[in-house]
This record gives structure tokens, C-alpha cells and sequence, in this order.
């Protein structure tokens, strides 16, 4: 395995943390940990958490510069919104600090990592090295007629969401990062055909953004499905919004009719009182529990002592919650949308029809009834889905993966550079 030197550009990333802060740590340190020398472009506000963690780490080859928008600007870096302001403009000025860095180091290749949102440039595609971008999502969409459903808010939600991808995809830098990349990595078919369109030369699909790694495989083996002992009891774990799907997963529940079966919800959001609400309607409340946020070990508990995970959300692309159940030994039963569909296997768990909301609620209530009445199936299943989260996404596993892209990306560029020889 060659070493290289590798430019990582990583808005977020936090060690201990989920979602795109956990995704960008986990990547960097494992691709150190096989012997890479990695240097990560991140936000200054991430600097205690990962200096703390250094601290007691032993790993060389991780390098961090710290970079922020002047101080008068950093009240851009609250709230959802605002948020993505700072971001673009973050990448303005993490380019010029890039630009300076290799001027004096000289790296292999540069990778564009947090955030993997396919409709926002990253400005270090501009350097003069290949450019790797992504893993990237985005371009899953909450099916049209399932907007019905939603409240007036998520309708607008939506709609901005959509107006937001419209309007990404005709920036030009957009169109710039997409062209320059040498590769552009894919969680889904919808963001790949966003990606394409937008003129990328080269798009990898790969099984998801997020990854578990070893300590947290071992730890998850502990609640592996053959020890389960608990009531028939099925359990939905994510904030309560409404592009979530939980309703879909109370009305599921309610029309699989489970006499002595528990449903339990652990999560908060703004959608709560609605899901409670609908609970007391469709006559499910003694068996549906909302149990709000809960630490990580407490939540993973509870995990433990359920037999599946409902996640019928309508746009996720690539959720760590799905792998973990996995890991866990846990069947899944999930929406044949966005990343859980290409997380989630038949042998692994349900992936169901999203047709319509009726098609979606009557499917969902099948597979609970299914394996409500099957112990066996959902041994077979949890012992399938934590075979693929050891095989497929295992931190290592997937750092691995990306040095041997990366290899091909520069060996295809040397081809590109060397003289033909023309033979007489």
C-alpha cells in the first residue's frame, strides 16, 4: 500500500460524535491508522474536542489545521440555515489556506469529505492535484405523494429543500467541482444522477456515507438477537420530523394489530405532540412509547432489548442508525428509498414499496407481522446484517477501500502524464 499524502477538507469533524462530524473524524484517523499522512482542513470550533482526543490517541500521521471566518462573521454558524452560509464561505477561504499548504508540502491528491451535500461547491477542487468528492448525497427527494401527509411546515420544508437543490445545481462552482473531480463518490442513484448531470466524469457508488468501527462491533455483538429475551417489541430511533416517517410507522404498527407488541420511539423533534396525537387516534397509545432523547448506552439498551428497527424515512441518504441496528443483530424494515435502500438487503431485513402512503403503511405492517411471528427469521436476519456491517462498514474496511481508489486515481493520472513512445 503506497503512502501518500493526502489533503482533507472536513467541515465537520468531531470524534465521538455521529453524523457528518463523526463521518469526517472516522475517516481521517482510520486512513492515518493504515499508515497514510493525512492533514484536515476543519472548523476552529472543532479544536478542543479533537486536541483532547489526540491527547490520548496513539496515531501519527494525523495533522490539523484550524480555519474560521473572521470573528464579525461567525454568527453565520447558528442555526440550520445560517449554517450553510457559513459553510460556502468557509470553503472560500479554507481554498487560499489549502492553496498555501500545498505550496510547501506538495500532496498526492486532495479530498473534499464533510459536508456531502452534492448541490454545494468545495473550492479545493481548484488546485492543481486530483480531486476526490464525496461521499455525497442530497438528491433523494420525499416522494410527492406522501406530502399530504405533512404539515404545513414540512410542506414548505420541502419546498425549500427542493428550491435549495435547484439552485445549487446552477452555480457554477457547483458545476466546477463536479467537472474537476476525478472521482465523485455516491451514496445513492438519485445523487449520482444529480452528479452526473452536472457533468462529473467518473461517479463511484459506495454502501453509505456513515461506518461503525471495531470497538463499536464488539459492543454492538452484546445485544445480538439469539439472547434476546424481551417482549415482541419493535423500536424507531431519530429525530421526530416529519420526513422521518414515524407516522407511517405508528399507522404500520396499529394495522398489524399486535395484541401483546410494543412499539417504542426514542427521538425528540418538533413533530412529537403530532405523532402522540395520532398514537391516541389510532387507539395505540398504551403500546407506543416515547421515550425523548436518551444517552448513547441507554439508547443502544433499549436496542437491545427490541427485536427490529422500523425506519420508514422518505430522504435519508445514508443513516448510521440502520448499521448500527445491523450490528446489533437487528432486522430492518425500512422504505425502498435513498441510502437504506442500498444499506438494507433481503437477507438483512424488509425494504418496502413506496408507491404511496397506503402501499407504504400496508408493507411495513406485513414485515412487522412477519417477523413478529418468526424468532428464526430474525436470528437468520440479525446474524445476515452484522456479517454485512463486518464485511462493508467497518471504519478500516472503508479507509482501506479509499486508498486503493485513490491509488487508481493517481496511477491513472501518471498514465495520462507520461510520453507515449511511438515505435518505428
Amino acid at each position: 500500500m503506497k503512502n501518500m499524502k493526502i489533503l482533507v477538507s472536513a467541515y465537520a469533524c468531531r470524534p465521538n460524535m455521529g453524523s457528518e462530524p463523526g463521518v469526517g473524524w472516522n475517516m481521517v484517523q482510520e486512513l492515518a491508522q493504515i499508515g497514510q499522512e493525512v492533514w484536515i482542513i476543519t472548523r476552529q470550533d472543532n479544536q478542543q474536542s479533537i486536541e483532547a482526543e489526540l491527547s490520548r490517541m496513539q496515531v501519527s500521521g494525523l495533522k490539523f489545521v484550524y480555519h474560521d471566518l473572521p470573528s464579525w462573521a461567525r454568527w453565520w454558524n447558528r442555526g440550520q440555515t445560517a449554517l450553510y452560509f457559513h459553510y460556502y464561505f468557509w470553503q472560500i477561504g479554507a481554498y487560499f489556506r489549502a492553496r498555501k499548504l500545498h505550496q510547501e508540502i506538495g500532496f498526492d491528491l486532495v479530498h473534499h469529505v464533510t459536508y456531502g451535500r452534492y448541490c454545494y461547491p468545495s473550492f479545493l477542487s481548484l488546485l492543481p492535484i486530483p480531486f476526490v468528492w464525496g461521499p455525497l448525497g442530497g438528491g433523494e427527494a420525499a416522494p410527492k405523494n406522501f406530502w399530504r401527509d405533512f404539515h404545513w411546515r414540512g410542506k414548505v420544508y420541502e419546498s425549500l429543500r427542493d428550491w435549495s437543490r435547484w439552485i445549487g445545481e446552477r452555480d457554477p462552482f457547483v458545476k466546477i467541482t463536479a467537472k474537476k473531480s476525478a472521482v465523485a463518490i455516491v451514496c445513492t442513484s438519485e445523487t449520482s444522477d444529480c452528479v452526473s448531470a452536472l457533468g462529473a466524469k467518473r461517479i463511484e457508488r459506495i454502501l453509505g456515507q456513515t461506518g461503525v468501527n471495531k470497538q463499536d462491533i464488539a459492543q454492538f455483538e452484546k445485544y445480538a438477537v439469539s439472547h434476546y429475551q424481551a417482549p415482541i417489541r419493535f423500536i424507531s430511533m431519530g429525530r421526530l420530523l416529519h420526513w422521518k416517517g414515524f407516522h407511517l410507522g405508528l399507522r404500520a404498527f396499529a394495522a398489524a394489530n399486535l395484541e401483546q407488541g410494543e412499539y417504542w420511539i426514542i427521538g425528540e423533534g418538533s413533530e412529537r405532540k403530532r405523532l402522540e396525537a395520532l398514537a391516541k387516534e389510532l387507539g395505540i397509545s398504551k403500546q407506543v412509547k416515547f421515550l425523548g432523547n436518551l444517552p448513547r448506552e441507554e439508547a443502544l439498551s433499549v436496542l437491545g432489548e427490541s427485536c427490529a428497527l422500523i425506519h420508514p424515512s422518505l430522504h435519508d441518504f445514508s443513516p448510521t442508525v440502520c448499521i448500527e441496528a445491523m450490528a446489533a443483530g437487528r432486522p430492518v424494515i425500512c422504505l425502498n428509498l435513498g441510502g437504506p435502500a442500498f444499506q438494507i438487503t433481503e437477507e438483512t431485513g424488509f425494504k418496502i414499496s413506496s408507491n404511496s402512503p397506503e402501499d407504504a403503511v400496508q408493507g411495513i405492517a406485513k414485515a412487522i407481522v412477519c417477523l413478529a411471528q418468526d424468532p428464526e427469521l430474525r436470528i437468520k436476519m440479525g446474524q445476515a446484517g452484522q456479517k454485512r456491517v463486518s464485511e462493508l462498514y467497518d471504519w478500516e474496511v472503508k479507509a482501506k477501500s479509499l486508498v486503493k481508489l485513490y491509488e487508481d486515481i493517481l496511477a491513472s493520472q501518471q498514465s495520462l502524464e507520461s510520453p507515449s513512445v511511438i515505435q518505428t
